[in-house]
């Protein structure tokens, strides 16, 4: 069995025993969370796709740690004009790892 979920704007194909990486949720690490944006299931009986999502399905996953992604550097310049802007940027992620797929 594995479900579809919708967290932090992107979608993940998650089944019981996975670990994921998303962007940052909340929680310090052993804390227990419920995602309930299942967009679709997949079981031994068939699919089920919702519109948009399935009521009554949850995903619950255990957060392992809280970690920074590698560095993007943004750098900006306009020729010829003495312009010149570097910045740099670091995305926070939360590891989860996913413990139930409840139905119901």
């Amino acid at each position: 069995m594995y479900a579809v979920i919708k967290t932090g704007g992107k979608q993940y194909q998650v089944a019981e025993g996975d670990v994921i990486r998303v962007d940052k949720i909340d929680g310090e690490p052993g804390d227990e969370v419920e995602i309930s944006d299942v967009l679709m299931l997949r079981t031994e009986s068939g699919i089920d796709v919702g519109r948009p999502v399935i009521e009554g399905v949850s995903v619950f996953a255990t957060v392992i740690g809280q970690v920074k992604g590698k560095k993007i550097v943004v750098f900006k310049f306009k020729r010829r004009k003495d312009y010149r802007r570097k910045l740099g940027h670091r995305q926070k992620y939360t590891t989860l790892r996913i413990d139930s797929i409840k139905v119901g």
